[in-house]
């Protein structure tokens, strides 16, 4: 019985001590900008508080970001931007969860700047949509940045543009990324 503990209590600690030495990447300060305009007016605005992490192993990565720490210049879009569009009292997030599916072509030990896609789940304002991104992986000495350039429909996401205002704010929005990871142990 002494033997059976002893062996499960190493290959418990075996599994942990396995896990805790998987290397992630991450960082809490990643910046999404995204530009709603149409030309009729400027409409801006950047989130300097993206957290993010990436397995470099599988190419798993995730992000989330409160709705709320986007800035706008302008005070009362930023009041409208919460309210009346993304109602972020009632969806305060918005995540992404997916793969770089060709991880295997970025070596996080060698300085260069990799090609990635991206593939995986979106959720904003409720609803979750499928979506694919292209990117890039710039390796340089320690620092790990990730840019990306995408755009999305808000009615995708089932956000409603009053007619009113139609002329000035766009469906399809721009959206970009730059996240300087980070080794997490």
């Amino acid at each position: 019985m002494n033997k059976k503990i002893i062996l499960v209590a190493i290959s418990l600690f075996s599994v942990f001590f396995g896990i805790a030495q998987k290397k992630y990447l991450s960082t809490k300060t990643g910046q999404i900008n995204f530009d709603a305009g149409t030309g009729v007016e400027e409409i801006k605005a950047v989130n300097k508080s993206v957290t993010t992490v990436i397995d470099p192993a599988t190419g798993k990565i995730e992000f989330s970001l409160l709705i709320k720490g986007f800035e706008f210049k302008n005070a009362l879009m930023q009041d409208h931007f919460n309210e009346n569009y993304m109602e972020s009292e009632k969806y305060p997030k918005s995540t992404f969860k997916g793969t770089i599916t060709n991880i295997d072509k970025v070596n996080f030990t060698q300085n260069g700047t990799y090609p990635v896609s991206v593939k995986g789940s979106l959720e904003m304002h409720g609803v979750k949509k499928e979506i694919e991104a292209v990117g890039k992986v710039k390796v340089s000495g320690t620092d790990i940045i990730a840019t990306s350039d995408f755009s999305i429909l808000l009615e995708d996401f089932e956000i409603q543009v009053p007619k009113l205002v139609g002329d000035k704010l766009a469906n399809k929005v721009k959206i970009s990324l730059k996240c300087n990871y980070k080794p997490l142990n």
